[in-house]
């Protein structure tokens, strides 16, 4: 079986809600699973504008980011396009987001549900534990204090 490189990225996004920070999640998946906005970066496109363009397809909202967070790496074995099945070590970059703009109703066909979560229950939503660490040191780099 043949390996490849991916390279993805997406967006924790924070906006301020009734209750306090709020981060947008979506749920994908058969069966449902809820995880942050991310996807591939295409070529010439930087991962920070990957992020932005994810965060906007898929959880519907507009964002821009403030700071990187750390990238996530992973393994996992998928179906190329031609047939055929390929191991893929895929790096993930990851970005703390302001919100900006836009409703999470207004996400893309590829997901089930978008939905802002209060910040100190997202980590417990969210299905990888790299995102749940990601969720947790994003709310410690919040600007203005606003864990």
């Amino acid at each position: 079986m043949r390996t490849e490189r991916q390279r993805s990225a997406g967006g924790v996004v924070v906006r301020h809600g009734k209750r306090g920070p709020e981060v947008a999640l979506i749920s994908v998946g058969e069966p449902p699973r809820w995880q942050l906005p991310k996807g591939i970066v295409e070529e010439g496109e930087s991962p920070e504008a990957t992020a932005v363009r994810e965060v906007r397809e898929e959880a519907g909202v507009s964002a821009s980011p403030l700071e990187p967070l750390d990238p996530i790496d992973y393994w996992y074995v998928g179906t190329a396009r031609d047939g055929s099945r390929v191991r893929y070590h895929k790096q993930v970059h990851f970005y703390l987001m302001r919100y900006e703009s836009g409703s999470v109703e207004d996400h893309d066909h590829e997901v089930r549900e978008a939905r802002w979560v209060p910040l100190d229950e997202a980590a417990t939503r969210l299905a990888f534990e790299n995102e749940r660490r990601l969720v947790r040191l994003a709310a410690t780099r919040l600007p203005g204090g606003d864990q």
